[in-house]
């Protein structure tokens, strides 16, 4: 229950600043693309996997952002999926946090080294394909959005992290699942045993707008800047699997 207050609360923070206006790329703001209809997860019994879906009014995955050029001030988009599941469900150590699937599109930079998307043999060219990522979010007011993928020092060994993460200091996976987008859909279908067999936690979906930071350390890594939509509407987790 604090869990979801405290995610109630940073979206009213994140809502409030992208209507005043803040750093957040607003060419966004009013795409279909990233107006949430429907969201749902599904597990399949005879598969083991479960599908998690969004539903836009326009084309799934069409939006993409322009490139920045460089890793600092890169622009990333994202539809993603908050839950209740821990952070030791999904291969991360025990850590305070959201764990939230997020599939997320970057053109200037490739954080899936394990994977070809695009299938050319060159492992990373790939950022701009839309691709998955479990991540732990935290509260973090620097940033409009007021969250922000949770960091640590990088060489801290207390830290334990999947094995497909991309080498970042922070709590962020690239675990290679399958992302597709079809129509106003986009799918990620994920193995039942890469989530600790978990079917009874809680859901919601938002699509945002995050920025990636390497210069100022004020700021985050990885920040939340603008929130376009949200599936219930106030990000009370309300969904459960199918």
């Amino acid at each position: 229950m604090k869990q979801i207050i405290f995610i109630i609360l940073v979206l009213c923070i994140g809502l409030c600043a992208f209507a005043q206006g803040g750093n957040e790329d607003k060419a966004f703001a009013k795409s279909s693309d990233l107006k949430i209809e429907n969201t749902s997860i599904k597990f399949s019994d005879e598969l083991q996997q479960l599908v998690f879906t969004i539903q836009v009014e326009g084309k799934a995955g069409a939006s993409v952002p322009a490139t920045a050029g460089q890793m600092d001030g890169a622009p990333v988009l994202g539809y993603v999926f908050p839950t209740t599941l821990s952070s030791t469900d999904v291969g991360f150590g025990q850590t305070e946090g959201i764990v939230a699937m997020a599939l997320t599109s970057h053109p200037d930079f490739d954080d899936t080294p394990l994977w070809d998307e695009n299938m050319d043999r060159n492992y990373s060219n790939d950022g701009v394909i839309w691709h998955a990522h479990w991540v732990v979010l935290v509260e973090n007011t620097t940033v409009p959005g007021g969250l922000a993928v949770k960091q640590f020092t990088e060489g801290d060994t207390s830290v334990t992290l999947p094995h497909t993460n991309p080498g970042m200091p922070m709590y962020l996976d690239s675990p290679g699942f399958a992302v597709v987008t079809k129509s106003n859909t986009i799918r990620v279908i994920i193995p039942a045993y890469r989530m600790n067999h978990r079917t009874d936690f809680k859901f919601d979906a938002v699509t945002a707008y995050m920025e990636v930071n390497t210069s100022n350390p004020n700021y985050p890594l990885l920040g939340v800047y603008a929130v376009f939509s949200v599936a219930s509407g106030d990000l009370s987790l309300p969904y459960t699997v199918n």
